[in-house]
């Protein structure tokens, strides 16, 4: 083995930058994930919701960030309290972090509660029936692993009304379910101005100073510039760990945290009046020089980064220098157009950034057309991931053939209460 590979053969461990020299072996392309900047995003949080916990939202694999590396870095950082949205999350992040408060926002159904006391995590109900079997579970079984409880405030998508909530607010006060916390969620938070902002904070304050003793909970990433009175007991930072922007009406307060490369696969030249790309959509105006770039929409890089003959599409980093689209983008490959690069400057098997150096999520997300949060969760499988920083050392991430192996667990016993659980009054 060479000497510069840094791999210690007892544990197949590589450094950084080995392990992305050797992931151009199997993948196209390299995600790095910089925990240090998640860990510095959360502090600048934290900092900014005291005397609020600052949680942390790592649902869909921390945005694409990988949720038990992030976990991990996180919790050593101080972190006490995490949400997912399925169990299967939770179960893989306490796996990486035994001791956490773990919730789990698509909540409970019949037959999961075997799982919330396997994994001792808390579902967040956010409707009367979970309520009621959540109910029959814990006194069927004893668990008192805690949950929440979501209230609608103007989403319209999960929670229980208003009116539900007052209803069962004696029971909670007087200690059944087991209520650990009480939340909501904004709809407008990015527009600091918005009336829906205020609206809903009136009636979550409203409703949440009823509940005795339970921490209530309401801002998200954005609500957390709101200021102090929307920040309650608890926050709930996400999309802003990763570095997008949780304030768009003003400069990101946040600190970059990915930076994706891919492989340029081919060279290519063309002449004046030829086309590139699917539907000769693009059409070179003089002599053109092309990079073939490993990397299309199977793989999070949106179709609509794509560029015409009348519009400019995404920028790619070649050698410094930023170089257009050229063409449509598709599934595993689009074409830049490098004819203004120095000779040479770009090469078969060169790396090129499509996130970094300049290039933000926010700005990608533009170019397709959509929000950075989708962007980072639309990042595919088809990426080595690279951590660096939080201490923590991770082994080369395996293509996807591998994960086709494994086994999922076997499913709990099916529970079987002995007639409909009513509703709680």
């Amino acid at each position: 083995m060479a000497s510069d590979t840094k791999m210690t053969p007892q544990s197949g461990l590589l450094s950084a930058e080995a392990n992305q020299a050797a992931a151009l072996s199997a993948f196209g392309g390299v995600l790095t994930v910089d925990l240090d900047a998640i860990i510095a995003n959360w502090r600048k949080l934290e900092k900014t919701a005291v005397p609020a916990e600052c949680s942390a939202v790592i649902k869909a694999d921390a945005y694409g960030c990988g949720a038990q590396q992030v976990a991990r870095a996180l919790s050593k950082a101080g972190c006490k309290t995490f949400f997912v949205a399925t169990i299967e999350e939770a179960r893989k992040v306490r796996a990486a972090v035994p001791e956490p408060t773990i919730y789990v926002l698509g909540g409970y159904f019949q037959n999961t509660g075997e799982h919330y006391a396997q994994i001792n995590c808390r579902p967040v109900i956010g409707d009367l029936n979970e309520l009621a079997e959540w109910d029959v579970f814990c006194r069927r079984t004893g668990w008192n692993g805690g949950a929440a409880v979501h209230i609608d405030t103007g989403m319209n998508r999960l929670g229980l009304t208003l009116s539900e909530a007052q209803a069962i607010i004696p029971r909670i006060n007087a200690g059944d379910h087991g209520i650990t916390l009480v939340m909501s969620h904004l709809v407008s938070a990015e527009q600091l101005n918005s009336p829906v902002n205020a609206k809903q904070l009136a009636s979550f304050r409203g409703i949440a100073s009823e509940f005795s003793g339970v921490p209530a909970a309401l801002a998200n990433s954005s609500g957390i510039f709101l200021g102090a009175p929307f920040q309650f007991d608890l926050v709930r930072p996400g999309a802003a760990l990763y570095g997008v922007n949780p304030t768009p009406e003003a400069d990101n307060p946040m600190q970059p945290v990915v930076d994706l490369k891919a492989r340029i696969v081919q060279i290519r030249n063309i002449e004046r009046g030829e086309s590139v790309g699917y539907g000769g959509t693009w059409t070179a105006r003089r002599p053109t020089k092309l990079a073939i770039i490993a990397v299309g929409y199977a793989d999070g890089y949106f179709r609509a980064a794509s560029s015409n003959d009348g519009t400019r599409g995404a920028e790619v980093i070649v050698a410094g220098k930023r170089c257009p689209v050229a063409g449509r983008v598709s599934m595993d490959l689009i074409a830049i157009d490098i004819t203004d690069l120095p000779p040479n400057a770009a090469r078969r098997g060169h790396m090129v950034t499509l996130i970094g150096e300049g290039i933000t999520v926010d700005e990608l997300a533009h170019h397709f057309g959509t929000i950075g949060y989708e962007v980072l969760t639309s990042l595919g499988h088809r990426y080595a991931r690279v951590y660096k920083g939080g201490n923590v050392v991770e082994p080369l991430a395996q293509p996807s053939s591998a994960q086709a192996a494994e086994q999922p667990p076997s499913p709990p016993p099916v529970e079987q209460p002995a007639s409909p659980p009513p509703l709680p009054s």
